[in-house]
């Protein structure tokens, strides 16, 4: 599918892309917003300029969520390496010439993290973070923005995005039934909780813009 950047979205890239120098954009929202979508959007059109690395390379492996006891709530923000994302951010802002940083990505047939799955050059000038608690006021994850130079916060009607992602959930192999109360149960709590923080971003990010 190829979707178009809205022409203020992409003054905001190109101005981005104007410094000369490394930039870090976060996209932020709720479950099932579209962060992913518009990831690779962006990416598609600034092919030769922009990295995508997702934040959820960093959940927790599942064994490790069971042993903690915390598998039924995947996805919340303590089921996340949060201190290993935040590693991940300081080293990207500060490439070194020589050096290829490896983020990991979540592979969701296998719903499980894959190490060094992304390869994110040095001379890329813009790294685009997509994830859910980019913007959280809870320790670690308050430390995320100040190492963003922007945040998009991505905003959709709430039954598009919940419909959206009990979709998501069934084309991964849940039940119907089971895909909606994932959602009403794991998902929308974790949805407040993003949506109460919006108003940090910079920008809403909105496709009808």
């Amino acid at each position: 599918m190829d979707l178009k950047i809205p022409a203020l979205y992409q003054q905001r890239i190109a101005h981005l892309l104007s410094s000369g120098e490394r930039r870090i954009l976060g996209l932020v929202g709720a479950p099932g917003a579209g962060k992913s979508t518009l990831a690779h959007a962006l990416a598609m059109q600034w092919s030769q300029d922009i990295q995508v690395v997702p934040m959820d390379g960093f959940h927790l492996a599942n064994v490790e969520l069971e042993r903690l006891n915390r598998k039924s709530r995947k996805g919340a923000p303590d089921t996340f390496d949060a201190f290993g994302f935040i590693a991940l951010l300081k080293r990207l802002r500060i490439p070194a010439a020589d050096e290829v940083v490896y983020a990991p990505c979540y592979e969701r047939s296998l719903e499980e993290s894959v190490a060094g799955a992304i390869a994110v050059q040095p001379s890329t000038p813009l790294i685009v973070v997509e994830g859910n608690y980019l913007l959280l006021s809870d320790s670690p994850w308050n430390q995320v923005q100040a190492l963003l130079d922007e945040t998009w916060f991505v905003d959709v009607p709430q039954d598009l995005r919940v419909g959206r992602l009990t979709q998501r959930h069934q084309q991964f192999g849940r039940s119907a039934q089971d895909a909606a109360d994932w959602v009403k149960h794991t998902d929308e709590p974790n949805a407040r909780r993003i949506e109460a923080e919006r108003a940090k971003a910079d920008v809403m990010f909105r496709w009808d813009a």
